[in-house]
């Protein structure tokens, strides 16, 4: 086979350093539109991003020539320098150290988008914890 095929599709979801509420309305827009810029300029496939005032979640087609940490890492490296360049805002700005990261088959990708679009209508129901501590039991998933 002289190609290589492949569709890698990855639900990441990070929150702000300590969950502090920081991704206020009037930038959150802004940020998540930041971030899927760089994604695109470093040549990541970023199909969705939305989230809330503590959290991103985000839908990556990962190509495999690319480390998943090293592409989380540096979406959130960057955008942190950037939304504390601009001073978007009152105090110094951080993510928090690590990531959560979940495989979607193709059949879920629609589903996923959708999840990810509604984050403001699904945390009126379920805090951030709740909704983390629901994706590890639902992926059997382990701290490493």
């Amino acid at each position: 086979m002289p190609q290589t095929f492949y569709k890698i599709w990855i639900h990441c979801i990070w929150s702000t350093q300590e969950r502090c509420e920081l991704l206020h309305d009037n930038i959150r827009g802004k940020v998540f539109s930041h971030i899927k810029d760089k994604a695109k300029k470093e040549g990541y496939y970023l199909d969705s991003i939305n989230g809330t005032i503590d959290h991103v979640h985000c839908l990556l087609s990962l190509n495999p020539k690319y480390c998943l940490s090293e592409v989380i890492n540096k979406l959130k490296g960057e955008s942190s320098h950037w939304i504390n360049a601009e001073k978007l805002t009152k105090n110094h700005f951080a993510w928090q150290n690590g990531y959560s990261a979940f495989s979607v088959s193709e059949s879920l990708v629609v589903k996923i988008r959708s999840y990810i679009k509604n984050q403001e209508t699904h945390h009126a129901k379920l805090s951030f914890k709740e909704e983390i501590e629901k994706f590890l039991k639902l992926h059997k998933a382990h701290d490493k």
